[in-house]
């Protein structure tokens, strides 16, 4: 588990006080950054190299002080040094570096001043050595934390549902339509969900599966995701010894998902190609909370009136979390502060969370149900860094989740729809 802010804060204190004086590059760079990084309790070269060599656009060779690939640049420079060139110098070994190691941040320090740019966001927060205790969020990245923003409706989740759509159209228009049709969306949905965020394991295993183990004129993609669905719902103990390593790979999903026996679709070249193109996107950057509204519109709509309507008015998440607030949540977030001095109190508010039932008894596609269990997830993992500080040995922390989604339930005459929340609410669980 991250360590506590607390302690993150503690810990970056110490760090600026024995710090405060050091100013060559050459001499404690390293030193600097390795320490650095376990102010988080983060081992620097578990996640990150020294000195990798790139091709700059004029061919010749640089080389970056710091790579976290995917996620953090840093240029370290001595104390007094521009910090305007080196964030410039940075920005030069972009071309030599592959979208994967492409990162988000950027860092360039001088030991004294500090300068994090976020690109995604096109943001730059400077500070000092001195200021790092209380600009220290600033790099939840690195703790394990994840900023959490509601977004209205992120551009992603349209792309995705266009995708999907396409997807949709073309098995509709080869004669597969119906209950079938919407049932094998739903699985596609978790499994693309799963594949991105750490249920499946490797990570893109779903991936993999589709891209290297099915031939390119899609042949053989259906039976193959026949299998995928009946290997999903076996029990491992229970599966063949011979299953091929492809399969086995995946462990058991229980909920009932891919239960019923489904007739899987043939697939031709473009439609396994529209599902490669699915498998492409960041599906962990995807708000089930929005995409279950817009999920309908895949169903219910042909392509131009989809189009249309994607620009309609949902009930947001925003929304949800306003209305869920003062009906249970901020209850128990107070009830959580009050105990969470107690350990005896806090065991038995935790119990408490596993004896809560929930009911939406008109749930549509379970915006609501999913935003609910998310949070009260979020309150439980609360709970559990408190225990942590009281000794209690969190080990693998689902050993001691006891919120379920066994706890929440829904309403909905349209057969589709309750099916829906089954396949996000792995995420409060894994992100």
């Amino acid at each position: 588990m991250p360590l506590s802010w607390n302690e993150i804060r503690d810990r970056a204190t110490a760090f600026a006080v024995e710090w405060k004086h050091t100013q060559n590059e050459d001499a404690d760079a390293k030193s600097f950054l390795d320490a650095f990084f376990e102010v988080f309790g983060v081992k620097r070269r578990k996640v990150a190299s020294f000195e990798k060599r790139v091709k700059k656009l004029d061919g010749r060779d640089g080389y970056v002080d710091m790579l976290w690939k995917g996620t953090l640049l840093i240029e370290q420079k001595s104390r007094g040094k521009n910090l305007m060139r080196a964030y410039q110098q940075a920005i030069d070994y972009f071309p030599g570096l592959s979208d994967d190691e492409l990162p988000r941040w950027v860092l360039v320090s001088d030991f004294w001043h500090f300068e994090l740019h976020d690109l995604d966001e096109d943001r730059v927060h400077r500070f000092t050595l001195r200021e790092l205790p209380a600009k220290i969020h600033l790099f939840h990245f690195i703790a394990g934390y994840t900023l959490h923003r509601v977004r209205e409706q992120d551009p992603i989740n349209v792309r995705a549902v266009q995708a999907l759509g396409g997807l949709h159209d073309v098995l509709k228009r080869d004669g597969y339509a119906g209950h079938e049709l919407e049932v094998f969306l739903v699985r596609l949905l978790f499994c693309l969900f799963a594949d991105d965020t750490g249920i499946f394991q490797p990570k893109d295993s779903f991936h993999d599966l589709v891209e290297f183990h099915t031939r390119e004129d899609g042949s053989d993609l259906g039976p193959a995701l026949e299998q995928l669905f009946s290997t999903l719902n076996r029990k491992t103990d229970l599966r063949q010894r011979s299953l091929a390593e492809h399969f086995s790979v995946f462990p058991y999903v229980n909920g009932r998902l891919f239960e019923e026996h489904l007739m899987v679709p043939s697939f031709n070249t473009d439609m396994r190609r529209r599902l490669l193109d699915l498998c492409g996107l960041a599906w962990g950057a995807i708000s089930p909370a929005i995409f279950g509204a817009m999920f309908q519109k895949v169903m219910e709509l042909d392509d131009k009136a989809r189009r249309r309507e994607l620009g309609a008015h949902y009930t947001s998440e925003a929304n949800i979390l306003r209305l869920i607030g003062p009906l249970f949540l901020d209850e128990l977030r107070a009830e959580f502060e009050a105990v969470k001095g107690n350990q005896n109190k806090l065991l038995q508010f935790h119990k408490k969370l596993q004896s809560l039932a929930f009911l939406d008894p008109a749930c549509g596609c379970g915006n609501f149900l999913v935003v609910a269990y998310r949070e009260l997830r979020r309150l439980e993992l609360d709970v559990l860094r408190v225990a942590a500080t009281f000794g209690e040995r969190i080990g693998l922390v689902f050993d001691f989740l006891r919120v379920d989604v066994d706890q929440f339930f829904g309403i909905e005459i349209e057969d589709s729809r309750p099916r829906l929340p089954r396949w996000p609410c792995g995420s409060p669980t894994t992100r």
